[in-house]
């Protein structure tokens, strides 16, 4: 168990991982949730809501919250699954992963309760190791099928990034995709725009889509990259003024200073055998922007990051 753990006011555990240039993350142990990543400036990178509820069950309104077994409304369940609102614990044994360092790092586990099986028939085990490093944050989700029956299953990390302004944003990556946009009833459209800005209320689960996605926050010349593996769907949210004012949890100008760009397994849904297990992998980082036509540094996308 790390070192590194506190207790607040609710009871529930907190989990701080540093690293030696001076970033942070928070993790709950309530939700496995990260609630706040900050760089070597102690600039919060996450967003968090202004009426955010430490309460549990409630689930808390920012960071990174874990959806599963279900994303959305896609299924019968509760809105994006139960994981969020149930206590992990650490696991002591994250095999086959290497060992981490137990001070920028840290290794939780899920495991599906009586309680569970009522709502959805299906033992699992679901990990996650959270860590961090110089300018990045990475998640490695993993599911195993621990029941004698084969199941579906749904999962995203929600990731509530904080920018400046949402009407001086950009996404990038996504252009020319498919998506289901949730404002539609799940219809499905083609990404026309070169890049996505945004202007009003926005909802859409795209399909298919690439290993990187880019959101450039020209305020702050800052681009925050999303890479991820195992999967494949990127969902793009924002509720904008008039469904941020009806959203309890949720101050009413918040929405101009966040958007969810998600990493998730969603459409298709995995399926897994007994005894087998799904990886995922996500890593946010954080690079300067150069800009020329608003896009990404010519050089950084060339040659990479040294």
């Amino acid at each position: 168990m790390p070192l590194n753990l506190g207790n607040d006011v609710d009871g529930s555990s907190r989990i701080i991982l540093t690293e030696p240039r001076g970033s942070t993350a928070e993790v709950l142990l309530f939700g496995g949730q990260v609630i706040s990543w900050k760089n070597e400036r102690r600039e919060e990178l996450l967003f968090m809501s202004s009426k955010a509820q430490y309460k549990p069950p409630k689930t808390i309104r920012g960071g990174i919250p874990v959806c599963f077994p279900q994303f959305g409304n896609f299924g019968g369940l509760e809105r994006h699954g139960f994981a969020r609102n149930r206590f992990w614990s650490h696991d002591d044994d994250p095999s086959p992963l290497p060992p981490a360092n137990k001070l920028s790092s840290v290794d939780l586990i899920l495991k599906s309760t009586e309680d569970d099986l009522k709502i959805w028939p299906h033992s699992f085990e679901l990990r996650v190791r959270i860590s961090i490093s110089l300018g990045k944050l990475t998640i490695i989700p993993r599911v195993r099928n621990i029941d004698p029956k084969a199941f579906s299953f749904m999962f995203a990390l929600r990731n509530y990034l904080y920018v400046s302004d949402i009407s001086e944003v950009r996404v990038e990556g996504l252009e020319t995709l498919d998506y289901l946009d949730n404002l539609m009833g799940k219809e499905r459209f083609t990404e026309q725009a070169d890049a996505i800005t945004f202007d009003g209320e926005i909802d859409r689960v795209y399909l298919n889509t690439p290993t990187k996605i880019a959101v450039i926050d020209h305020e702050r010349k800052r681009t925050i990259e999303l890479r991820k593996e195992g999967m494949p769907n990127a969902v793009v949210w924002n509720p904008w003024d008039k469904k941020a004012k009806s959203i309890a949890d949720m101050g009413d100008e918040d929405y101009t200073t966040m958007l969810c760009v998600d990493s998730g397994a969603i459409e298709p849904p995995v399926l897994l055998k007994p005894c087998e297990e799904w990886t995922g992998r996500q890593e946010l980082s954080i690079v300067s922007s150069s800009y020329c036509s608003g896009q990404l540094d010519p050089l950084r996308v060339l040659y990479g990051d040294h």
